[in-house]
């Protein structure tokens, strides 16, 4: 009789974190893993008990990701910064991407929690201080609905030819980040 092999949490996160790579979150089942174990389910019952634990696992090991690219980033300043980190998630994690920032989900935290965070951000920041909260707002929402799309554009393989190298990319983010606080400054300089 060949010798059992056991399959620790570890693997079995490991085994349901490709999954997730290849086809997000919803992908991962537990036959799903157990075939990419080659075993049966019972191992991944042993380790977890509902597969939405063994779900939270690999949302924690992506979140954990996301926070190791984010330092990564050489930034200048904080949307810089997220940007860059939202480029690399989408270029390298298309399928997580598009489940965890593009479809509703139980994983993300509240928009209103992330604004807050971001607006305490922008108010410490010199160039900004003087804006009102709504000001700040409103550049926030521009700033990501451009950075979303592109990343969405990444994700999706949906880059023109001529601009699909990732510096590149990173460069339209930055240029196009910059156009935007310019005009809202110009805009704040013509109504004061």
């Amino acid at each position: 009789m060949p010798p059992t092999t056991r399959y620790d949490r570890e693997a079995i996160v490991e085994a349901a974190f490709e999954i997730a790579q290849e086809g997000g979150l919803s992908a991962i089942s537990t036959r799903a893993v157990a075939k990419r174990l080659g075993c049966s389910v019972a191992p991944i019952y042993q380790n977890f008990a509902t597969i939405e634990a063994l779900v939270g696992e690999v949302v924690a090991r992506v979140f954990a990701m996301s926070d190791e690219l984010m330092a990564e980033q050489a930034g200048t300043n904080p949307f810089d910064t997220m940007g860059r980190a939202s480029l690399a998630f989408a270029r390298d994690y298309p399928a997580l991407f598009r489940e965890m920032a593009l479809e509703p989900n139980p994983y993300m935290a509240s928009y209103d929690q992330v604004e807050d965070s971001m607006l305490d951000v922008m108010a410490s920041d010199p160039e900004l201080a003087d804006w009102t909260d709504d000001e700040r707002r409103r550049l926030l929402l521009k700033m990501r609905i451009f950075q979303l799309g592109l990343s969405a554009m990444v994700a999706n393989g949906h880059m023109p030819q001529w601009i699909s190298d990732p510096s590149a990319v990173e460069q339209l983010l930055l240029e196009t980040g910059e156009e935007i606080a310019t005009a809202m400054r110009d805009r704040r300089k013509d109504e004061q």
